[in-house]
């Protein structure tokens, strides 16, 4: 999945079983884990993350997912076990169809994830590995 300029990005790990799509994930914010097998398509399991991918600002910051990459060409450069192919992997993420899921007309009127539910994300959070906003352009969210 694909954040905006304002966040980091995110990956999943997509399986199917009985013909519905789930999700493993690994992430420093407590609601961008595991999806159970649930969901008819792509777009419906991505949108289950929706309200939960935000930033530290608060700021709802999902606009988009790569179409699904099969990891086995990667398999030769042993991308389980070592480093260096993430970024092969990265570099091919970028490379590949992006579909949208909002319209720039509904980014604007987007509301901020309260307070409450930020920080209950926020839990167990390591903040050193999160994405950092300007200093000198940040927007200080209100309070709830």
């Amino acid at each position: 999945m694909i954040a905006n300029d304002e966040d980091d990005d995110h990956i999943l790990s997509l399986f199917k079983r009985g013909g519905y799509w789930g999700a493993i994930a690994k992430s420093n914010f407590s609601g961008l884990r595991f999806r159970e097998p649930i969901y008819r398509t792509l777009r419906e399991l991505v949108l289950s993350y929706f309200e939960q991918f935000y930033n530290v600002e608060r700021k709802k910051t999902l606009r988009s997912y790569t179409v699904p990459l099969h990891l086995k060409a990667f398999d030769k450069f042993n991308w389980m076990i070592s480093d260096p192919p993430i970024e092969k992997i990265g570099k091919r993420l970028d490379e590949i169809r992006k579909v949208r899921i909002l319209k720039r007309s509904m980014i604007g009127s987007l509301s901020l994830v309260d307070e409450r539910s930020c920080q209950a994300g926020l839990v167990g959070t390591n903040r050193a590995g999160l994405y950092q906003p300007d200093k000198r352009t940040r927007r200080k969210p209100e309070k709830f």
